[in-house]
């Protein structure tokens, strides 16, 4: 086909396109909204209009849409009674204010109430509705297609998850949407629902009370169930994080849906069987709760002890499902009650839900009455006829409950926030400005400045996030005698009050799981007592531990320590390592019996050499005392009393002085001493050499060079003692080294000054012994060589014995240890050169001649 023969059928199709145009530029002079109008279920006209949005039913039938012809519209079922009770409670606070002369006076309120049959979509829809209206405006062409909205605030919805869908959509426009029971913490978020304002508190704080009442009953071990939605996943996180904070773990945490599949819902109850944890916590709604009470009874699954919110701990439509009795002893948070004087009469007197559409209300008569109309479509079961004149005061359901007045309050409060906004933008006095131009911004602002007593003196305000002031009651469930469970208030929890004084538990008998009056007990490990430490077990949460003994010498004094504290160093652990106990000051002392041997045997030993020195002094002219250099024996005896005594400066508390004292005193007197030795052993060389003919020895190392000679070998000792107290002198010290005791000793200060002395009284016995052992086989009027010999053979092999033993023994001991050698070679000096000479002079005087010792010495000689 030729390009001209296409032109005359592209013309055809322009104008048929520009006529379409033209016709719908026609219809657009209409304003509609699209799709089938949505009537309200309850309404009434008046010259300001509110509106709500309820669930008079709790689900609708599901159908399959073949998309070839136009869907039906959603036919709702299980019609429920808390979505009247809500609109009954708003018509209330609407009819007060309409008869009232001081709040709007010549202003009527109307409403628009829907019913959203539990469904978000169905909410956001009749929102729109209440914004739109259902009405077809006509617009001229140069006019956009606008007006102001059809209502000036919306009340509702009971759940989170619709308003936060609702709040979404109205936001924009900032009409007010005011709810009585959606408690999400995230419809605190302005940003997101810029209109949103509540009459109940954020779950914010309910989910901090409630992990501040579940750690109150020490239980740290818990299972948690939520609800599958914006409520329960929100709620739960505010309470997971205030519970980890305060110490407490959750063993199981899972979510659910009313509509999800058997097996799932199976698989909870497994989990919550498996469980260790005896306390459940919930977000649950009634509905919710409704599915896992009903599989648990199949199961006989009881015990548990749950905690619960206020969707549900003060509902008696919850406690009347709970046929076995598996919630008994529950214990939650909800809202404080409240009375409204009129209220329960208005409610109770259902005349004005007669303005709904009459299939509603048909069906709301034949369920509240439990009867069927003979027109009825009904597919209910009802054998008894309707006649319409039934009285409801002779019901007893849950539309006659008052047990939700609380909530029902909060509409009431709800309704009342905005005809007061109302009356402040309208400058009413004793009437009302008509003229003022109303805007949904205009009554936002002034709802949330707003501040007001109700009639019965409740103030009501909204602060920054649109939510009220949080205060709770504790709700204890308790069983009577005729099996109706009766919700008893135990406590208050007031979130504008300190944190300590926030929850407040009264004084009164709480009921338990299986009706049990003691406190149930959930937690992973038992309380570690003082004295112990938690240990985490590995790979389990941080309420999962094993208890270990504190160590020797650390102690915890609180129970659930997770650390054990060293005490101080002079403190030890007691037996139960819950207090740390002074230690006991151990030294050597007087008074025990260790001390006291040392002590006698150091007196004993002053006292023999004492009675020595009398003998020596009092046979001082004989020949054995004259021939064995007398006045060095004298100053031996002297010296050895001396070694004695210093070793008393041993014993007793360590001073400052006695550790002077006490090592310079012991190295200085024993230098004295094997200074003298030494002197008599060289004396008895020079004699012997003497007495050889010629020999001129005598004259080199007389009496006066004897004394100089232990004078010298002394004052090198009194030299090395100065410069050890000079340097680093001995000092009392506490050895903390032993666990139950502190050791008081003296510490030497300069070990090098200590070992100094030792080795230069070591090197004096060394060349003492040497002298002597080389002088062992002359004559023996000179035998003292002999005894000197073994004298000193004694006292190397005690000292030598000595520093090992010293080094290992532990305390005390090791000054018991230097005691005993001070003790045992003064003993052998004293014993092997002095005690043969006394038994001469005393026992074998006749030994004891001149001429007995020159007799031998003569036969010996030859």
């Amino acid at each position: 086909m030729t390009s001209t023969q296409k032109w005359p059928e592209q013309g055809w199709a322009l104008l048929q396109l520009l006529l379409v145009a033209s016709f719908s530029q026609a219809e657009e002079l209409v304003c509609r909204r699209r799709g089938d109008p949505d009537n309200p279920q309850l309404s009434k006209d008046g010259d300001i209009m509110l509106g709500g949005v309820f669930s008079f039913h709790n689900s609708w039938k599901d159908k399959q849409d073949t998309y070839m012809h136009k869907p039906l519209p959603v036919q709702c079922v299980s019609l429920t009674f808390r979505g009247f009770q809500f609109a009954q409670a708003m018509l209330f606070a609407i009819e007060e204010i309409n008869n009232s002369t001081d709040l709007l006076p010549g202003i009527s309120l109307g409403y628009k109430i829907y019913d959203a049959c539990g469904s978000i979509v169905r909410g956001v829809r009749f929102a729109l509705a209440l914004a739109n209206g259902n009405e077809v405006v006509f617009s001229p062409s140069e006019a956009p297609c606008t007006r102001p909205a059809q209502v000036q605030a919306i009340m509702g919805q009971s759940s989170s998850s619709p308003c936060m869908a609702i709040s979404a959509v109205i936001g924009p426009f900032h009409i007010p949407m005011i709810s009585h029971f959606a408690t999400c913490a995230c419809l605190s978020d302005k940003t997101k629902y810029p209109s949103f304002l509540r009459t109940i508190p954020s779950d914010y704080y309910q989910s901090r009370a409630l992990a501040q009442l579940v750690k109150y009953f020490g239980w740290t071990w818990v299972g948690a169930l939520r609800a599958n939605d914006d409520y329960g996943n929100n709620g739960m996180a505010t309470f997971t994080e205030t519970a980890q904070q305060l110490g407490i773990c959750l063993e199981y945490s899972v979510a659910f849906y009313r509509t999800d599949a058997l097996d799932k819902i199976q698989m909870i109850v497994d989990i919550i069987k498996a469980s260790t944890s005896r306390v459940i916590v919930t977000f649950l709604s009634p509905t919710d709760l409704y599915v896992i009470i009903h599989e648990m009874s199949n199961r006989n699954l009881t015990g548990y002890q749950w905690v619960g919110t206020e969707a549900w701990i003060f509902d008696s439509e919850t406690a009347a499902m709970d046929m076995h009795h598996i919630l008994d002893g529950a214990i939650g948070l909800s809202i404080p009650k409240a009375h409204v004087s009129g209220m329960k009469e208005f409610m109770l007197d259902v005349k004005s839900l007669n303005s709904s559409s009459n299939e509603l209300f048909t069906e709301f008569w034949e369920t509240l009455f439990s009867c069927k109309f003979k027109q009825s479509k009904s597919s209910a079961g009802n054998q008894r006829e309707c006649t319409g004149h039934e009285d409801v005061t002779g019901v007893k359901n849950s539309f006659t409950d008052m047990s939700l007045m609380p909530i029902f309050y909060n509409v009431y409060k709800g309704v009342y926030a905005v005809a007061h906004a109302l009356h402040n933008i309208l400058n009413c006095n004793k009437t009302c400005n008509n003229k003022v131009q109303l805007d949904p911004f205009t009554i936002l602002q002034n709802i949330k400045k707003i501040k007001f007593k109700t009639k019965e003196g409740d103030e009501v305000y909204f602060n920054e996030n649109g939510d009220p002031a949080a205060k709770y009651e504790i709700i204890n469930w308790q069983p009577t005698e005729n099996g109706i469970v009766d919700f008893v208030t135990v406590g208050l929890y007031d979130a504008s009050l300190p944190a300590e004084k926030q929850l407040n538990l009264q004084n009164k008998s709480l009921f338990w799981a299986q009706n049990s009056r003691q406190v149930p007990l959930s937690v992973c490990s038992e309380k570690c007592p003082a004295g112990t430490r938690k240990v985490l077990q590995k790979g389990k949460p941080v309420c999962c531990y094993d208890c270990l003994r504190c160590a020797e010498g650390e102690i915890s004094n609180i129970t659930d320590s997770i650390t054990c504290v060293r005490c101080d160093p002079e403190f030890w652990s007691n037996e139960r390592r819950d207090a740390c106990v002074k230690k006991e000051a151990e030294f050597l002392s007087y008074e025990e019996i260790m001390g006291a041997l040392l002590t006698a045997a150091s007196l004993f030993g002053t006292c023999l050499t004492a009675v020595v020195a009398f003998i020596f002094f009092r046979y001082r002219q004989t020949p054995i005392v004259r021939a064995n250099n007398s006045e060095l024996s004298f100053l031996l005896l002297f010296s050895l009393t001396l070694c004695f005594l210093c070793s008393l400066t041993f014993i007793g508390r360590p001073s400052e002085w006695s550790c002077m004292l006490r090592h310079t005193a012991f190295g200085i007197t024993f230098v004295l001493c094997i200074s003298c030795v030494l002197g008599k052993t060289i004396v008895v060389l020079m004699a012997f050499r003497a007495t050889l003919p010629g020999s001129n020895v005598m004259k080199w190392f007389g009496p006066v060079q004897q004394k100089l000679s232990v004078l010298g070998f002394t004052l090198v000792q009194v030299l090395i003692c100065i410069l050890w107290l000079t340097i680093s002198p001995p000092f009392p010290f506490k050895n903390f080294q032993f666990k139950d005791k502190i050791i008081l000793e003296c510490a030497l200060g300069s070990a090098v000054g200590f070992w100094a002395v030792l080795g230069y009284i070591g090197l004096l016995a060394m060349l003492c012994f040497i002298l002597a052992f080389l002088a062992r086989k002359l004559p023996d009027n000179f035998n003292e060589a002999k005894f000197i010999t073994f004298s000193m053979l004694i006292f190397c092999a005690v000292w030598i014995t000595f520093i090992p033993a010293y080094v290992s023994s532990p305390g005390k001991f090791s000054v018991a240890v230097e005691i005993f050698a001070i003790l045992a070679s003064s003993f052998g000096l004293l014993i092997c050169i002095f005690i043969p000479k006394c038994y001469i002079i005393l026992l074998k005087p006749e030994k004891n001649t001149k001429k007995n010792m020159m007799g031998k010495e003569a036969t010996k000689s030859s």
